[in-house]
């Protein structure tokens, strides 16, 4: 009674920015595989939540992932898991479509199933009256096959077209539906549609996929769907709620993509072309969220690389307002737009050098130059920002200690710069995080560092860092965290068996996954069915070697990426993508 209870004070607390609608006889509950405050700060869920709901068909739901204290209640048999807005049995519903922006939500899928009482396999249910378990999202879009055991069909892209388009073609479906079973083969037809039983991938002895048997008319790839023209729809908060990681601001997506193409960032690949609102479209959008809130979160890869971005931040400060922008690359931040920031009273700014020194940017691709770093530092400081945040990565792919050192004599000479100019800053946060090989990017074919490495660079920074005085501070993210991560951005279908083994166990928090995968890593090769989690995260794939993903096609050629790569391995940059005269990479 207290999951309800607590459900209904959150639902008087949202506020709804758009009218809804009641009735459809089509029940589908839109699920975010993680907990209440970060689903309702997400704008992709948030987006094809409202698809849903917009259709007069559909009776449109939500759930997440209960808090930990409502799964203790669960497992106890003292609750039950239930559908937020009506409290409804998941079971209950004709379709369960989640929606996974981050692959290590991938376990909490699991979890949810189970905890709906839904059997986790996808051939454990087939023939039986459970929900179609769908699943879209950013995590999808580049692997979804460490859960394709576990979910009945993938929307690869783009939703905006997409999932209007499954509708019509579910609802065709179901009206021709004779014996009560899903007729998945009519749903994939909808261009973008993965289902994962046409495909089967083949191992030989030594675990690489050796094939993939396809199964079914057509060409056996599944093109990523993409929205040319961001203009036509707008990506921006729905439904407010404080409680949301983002509580006091209103977001707006600024662009999809990156067109600066470093070599570790999925983003900048998965997304391409990059694409870019107009600044009217997200000055007006702006406006109407300072009828809501007095900080507007503009969202994206990169945004002091939006046309306009100066303009719209002037925008919001003459409305009393604040922008705050996700990231800003260093080398882009104008006077106008530090000013502009720093009158509508931002205290922090985050801006991101990846790497110390400049070999590695090099490899990285970044672009980007120390004195660019150290004059926007200044300029940032000299507009009166107190506090920065300095965004790098260790274990990069050609990484030296010395490179690792580089981010403390970088971090030195931005606060002797800003000194010189006699300016101050409250706080720099030395953001650390170790680098996690992502599919689609020129670094997908290289290892994560192993842990014990990353534990020794890290120390190695830090007691650098601690000559600079007490101003700075390091925030370095556990390379535990990062090896599953790793473990699910490049797995292949066989990672679901792990992730099967993580859900039995109750794995739920980054301790208890690393021990259980210590002993999954023990278990493997001694007669378990288990993989060796290694293979997947501190393995080098080869570059003629059939990647789990590949079937995907993201409109980039392989051989792109793989010049990519060589040229990291040589510190040569590419410049930044031009999406009015090229054509390279293929995706324009």
């Amino acid at each position: 009674m207290f999951l309800r209870k607590r459900a209904l004070a959150r639902i008087a607390k949202e506020k709804v920015l758009y009218e809804r609608h009641r009735g459809g006889d089509l029940p589908v509950c839109v699920v975010y595989p993680n907990v209440y405050r970060l689903g309702m700060a997400n704008l992709g869920f948030q987006a094809v939540f409202h698809i849903f709901e917009s259709s007069r068909r559909v009776e449109a739901d939500r759930a997440f992932l209960p808090d930990a204290d409502e799964r203790g209640a669960i497992r106890a048999g003292s609750a039950q898991l239930t559908s937020f807005e009506r409290g409804r049995p998941l079971v209950d519903f004709e379709i369960i479509a989640f929606s996974i922006a981050f692959e290590t939500d991938y376990l909490n899928v699991l979890t949810i199933l189970r905890m709906a009482g839904i059997p986790l396999r996808r051939a454990d249910r087939a023939g039986r009256n459970y929900p179609l378990i769908i699943a879209g999202g950013s995590a999808v879009f580049l692997n979804p096959e460490p859960v394709a055991d576990f979910i009945d069909l993938f929307l690869i892209g783009e939703g905006e077209e997409m999932v209007p388009e499954f509708l019509v073609a579910y609802e065709r479906e179901r009206n021709d539906r004779g014996d009560g079973s899903h007729n998945l083969q009519a749903l994939a037809q909808v261009g973008g549609a993965y289902l994962p039983d046409y495909f089967q991938p083949e191992f030989d002895q030594s675990g690489t996929i050796r094939a993939v048997a396809y199964r079914s008319p057509g060409a056996a790839r599944v093109k990523r769907r993409v929205i040319h023209n961001l203009d036509r729809f707008t990506t921006a908060s729905l439904i407010l709620t404080e409680e949301s990681v983002f509580g006091d601001m209103y977001l707006v997506e600024g662009s999809r993509g990156c067109q600066w193409g470093c070599r570790f960032c999925a983003a900048g690949f998965m997304y391409r072309p990059i694409r870019y609102r107009s600044p009217q479209n997200l000055i007006s959008e702006a406006e109407r969220g300072l009828s809501q809130r007095n900080v507007i979160g503009l969202v994206g890869a990169e945004m002091a690389s939006v046309p306009g971005v100066a303009e719209i931040a002037s925008a919001v400060a003459d409305r009393g307002g604040r922008l705050s922008p996700s990231s800003l690359k260093a080398d882009c931040i104008s006077p106008q737009l530090a000013a502009a920031l720093r009158r509508g009273d931002s205290r922090s700014v985050t801006i991101a050098p990846e790497a110390g020194s400049e070999r590695m940017r090099k490899v990285i691709n970044k672009n980007l130059t120390e004195p660019q770093i150290l004059e926007a530092s200044a300029m940032l400081a000299g507009e009166g920002i107190e506090n920065l945040k300095l965004y790098f990565m260790i274990g990069l792919p050609e990484e030296q200690d010395d490179d690792v050192l580089a981010v403390a004599r970088l971090t030195a000479k931005i606060l002797e710069r800003v000194r010189a100019k006699k300016n101050s800053l409250g706080r720099v946060t030395v953001s650390l995080n170790p680098f996690v090989p992502k599919p689609w990017t020129p670094f997908q074919w290289d290892p994560m560092e192993d842990a014990p490495s990353i534990k020794r660079k890290t120390m190695l920074l830090r007691a650098e860092l601690r000559r600079l005085g007490g101003a700075i501070e390091l925030d370095a993210e556990s390379p535990r965290d990062a090896y599953f991560q790793t473990l699910v951005s490049r797995g292949d279908r066989r990672v679901g068996l792990i992730l099967e083994r993580l859900s039995v166990a109750g794995c739920e928090e980054a301790g208890p996954i690393w021990q259980e995968l210590r002993r999954i890593k023990r278990e493997a090769g001694a007669g378990s069915m288990l993989p060796d989690p290694d293979r997947f995260v501190t393995r080098s794939y080869a570059h003629d070697e059939i990647l789990p993903w590949d079937f995907i096609d993201h409109h980039i050629h392989k051989w792109f990426l793989v010049s990519e790569r060589k040229k990291a391995h040589y510190a040569h940059q590419t410049k930044p993508c031009d999406v009015t005269r090229c054509t390279v990479c293929g995706a324009c």
